[in-house]
């Protein structure tokens, strides 16, 4: 084996795991998303007036999650991961985590 082929195993090595690796976040963050959706909706459970109440939630929780973790949180985004939820509640997404 030469250096240059030293060289391309490396790089083959890294892009193939590297490409694995952002499929595995992908996975994970589907799962991220719909468990937020779930908190969401089960958090509302317990509220009032749903409409109202929903709107003042979310700017809370957008606030408070943009303070605490970071950019990603904002009003809109948890309102489609809680749809996300709603649409997918009955699915068994998460039946490869150990929760």
């Amino acid at each position: 084996m030469n250096i240059e082929k030293l060289i391309h195993l490396f790089q083959n090595t890294h892009n193939e795991l590297q490409s694995r690796a952002a499929r595995s976040v992908d996975t994970y963050l589907v799962v991220r998303n719909w468990l937020f959706g779930w908190y969401i909706v089960e958090f509302e459970q317990n509220g009032e007036d749903r409409a109202e109440y929903g709107k003042k939630l979310l700017k809370e929780i957008s606030k408070r999650l943009k303070q605490n973790i970071g950019r990603g949180f904002s009003v809109d985004n948890l309102e489609l991961f809680r749809r996300f939820y709603l649409t997918y509640q009955n699915r068994r997404c998460l039946g490869f985590l150990r929760i």
